[in-house]
Formats: structure tokens, sequence, C-alpha cells
């Protein structure tokens, strides 16, 4: 039991007959009938996948929502990456697996098997192409990742406008130093995905006076594939040491933030966070045969559900080139 993190590319992933069948039989029947109701086929493999973008913990069932609601993000409750989680790190069976959901609609494992494990601590997001994992043993987690998009209808100076109020003046500082207005939105998004990260792995959302927490990053340039610890955050003016943030480039428009902070009431020998770190692990990249790697089916075979599959979108005409689904 140890550190992880995963990464699936569920925007390029084109299910065939027999794997959207197979991870249908991987999830609880009341998931499956929730996924089935997506109108588009991009957010039923989404929510198939991935988790809720809350924080996950086992002895924690407190719901975290989003503290702005961006474009494309899909906020619903999928399943394989936490039962993969589950069934191989804390040695779960997969058909023994039992989530259910607070009043909120958060997760939470219901089960007698947790035992010392109790303190694993979880965190799932998805946007863009990505849905991503990362789990730590003795560390309170968060994690968010943003794709670096056009901001819809609106310019880009006016997005600005608009989110004037996310950060503070030196973040805007640092964010509009960029070369050009590209830049600038990817430093934009790299920013939003540090507050949002943060805020998951404390268990806050709206009502949060996002302008407390202000981040000096560090690089100014991220290469794809490395994980950087450089970048700082100052939470009230005052340098805050018990956080780290581990920063990666999946591909040129995803960027991942890690929260990793000290679990509360969690005794250490000794206090400083530092000394409990991951060894900077990098993602790992999923194909679907490793996500249902360790799969025990929960439900039998149902081909009505491929059909029903086969007939949604994959999103809305404006964003996708696909009327349906290639179905094979």
């Amino acid at each position: 039991m140890g550190s992880v993190r995963w990464a699936f590319p569920c925007g390029a992933w084109r299910p065939r007959r027999r794997e959207w069948l197979l991870a249908a039989q991987l999830v609880q029947p009341e998931e499956k009938e929730r996924i089935g109701k997506f109108v588009f086929a991009r957010d039923a493999k989404a929510a198939l996948v991935h988790g809720e973008p809350g924080r996950g913990c086992l002895s924690a069932q407190s719901a975290v929502p989003k503290f702005l609601n961006c474009r494309g993000r899909t906020c619903r409750a999928g399943r394989l990456l936490m039962r993969k989680l589950m069934a191989e790190e804390l040695c779960i069976p997969w058909n023994e697996v039992h989530l259910q959901r607070t009043p909120k609609g958060k997760p939470f494992l219901a089960s007698n098997l947790v035992g010392i494990n109790s303190n694993y601590s979880f965190n799932v997001s998805h946007q863009g192409d990505y849905a991503v994992l990362a789990a730590e043993p003795e560390l309170q987690v968060g994690i968010d990742i943003m794709k670096t998009d056009l901001p819809g209808s609106s310019s880009i100076p006016n997005f600005f406008h608009l989110m004037k109020r996310q950060f503070t003046e030196t973040e805007w500082d640092v964010i509009k130093s960029m070369s050009n207005e590209w830049m600038q939105l990817d430093m934009f998004y790299r920013h939003w995905a540090l507050k949002e990260s943060f805020l998951k792995a404390i268990g806050v959302g709206i009502g949060f006076n996002l302008q407390r927490i202000e981040f000096n990053v560090s690089p100014l340039q991220l290469e794809i594939g490395k994980v950087y610890k450089e970048t700082k955050m100052f939470l009230d003016g005052e340098k805050e040491e018990e956080w780290t943030f581990e920063e990666t480039r999946l591909d040129d428009n995803h960027h991942v933030a890690v929260a990793l902070g000290k679990q509360e009431g969690f005794a250490q020998k000794d206090s400083d966070v530092h000394s409990m770190e991951p060894n900077q692990p990098q993602f790992t990249l999923l194909t679907f045969e490793d996500l249902v790697a360790s799969g025990i089916p929960v439900a039998p075979e149902d081909s009505a559900y491929w059909d029903n599959f086969c007939s949604k979108q994959e999103g809305p005409v404006r964003q996708s080139s696909h009327s349906r689904q290639d179905c094979v």
C-alpha cells in the first residue's frame, strides 16, 4: 500500500461492445443505471471511469462541492478507478467493494474491511480528456486536472474580467506576464488547478474566499511528464510549510495539481509533512485492460446496455464531430 498516481484517457477511449459490457458488469447495478441515463456518450464514459470530484477518504463522508462549474466537467460519480485502487492497493476483492453515497452524492466505502487502512486517502478528478486519481497512505490528498481551452463565446480578456475575484493581484500579474493570450490562459488554468486541489484536500468549497490562498508558481514552464514540487502556497499572507503541491503536464493542454498535507488527528513521529512525502511519483497512463485487470463482475451481462450507449451522441454538436458512437 503506497502512493498512487493514475491517469486514464477517457476522451480518446472508443469502447468496443465487449469493453463496454464488461465495464458495466464491474460496477454496482444502481451506478450502472445512473450512467445509462447520461445524454452524451463522453459523459457516460467519464462517469464510468472517474470518481466524485470531491475529496475521497475511507474514513470521511463529507461532500466537497466545486468552487466553480467549469465548462465540460462531469460532476458525476464513477467507479472503475476507485474499485481498482481498493482491489489492488487495499487488497479488498473487487466484488466485495461496496460503495455508497452520502445525501449530497459523495461516494464512500461501506465496508467492514477498511480496518487499519482507514487513513488511506484518495481523490479523483476529470476534465478534458483524462480522468486522474491520486492516493496516499498517510497524507491528505486533493487532485485537480484542467484542460487549457478557449472560454466558449467569451474573449480571453472578458473571461479574465469575469474571473477577476478568483485570484490575487500577484497571481494575476504572473498570469498576464505570459507572452501571449494562449499562454496566459494556460497559466490561469494552472493556478485554478492548484487552488482547487487544495480546497478538495481540506474539504471546503463554495463560500471559501479564494483570495486567502496565493500561489507562487515555479518554474514558470513545465515539461510534459515531469513532476514538480517547487510551487509554494501562502494562506492569509503566510507561507504554508505543511503543504506540498505536485504539478504535472500530461500533455500540451492538460495540467494536474496534487495537494498533499498532514492528516488531522493522525499521529506522526515527525511532525514535518515533508518527511512523509512520496518520492515524486509520476502518473501511470492506464489502458482499459489495466483499468479492469483485477475486476470481478458484480452483475450479469446486459446486451441492451450496449444498444443504449450506441444511441448517444459523443457530445454536444458544437463540441463534437461524432453524431453517434462508432459502435462495433
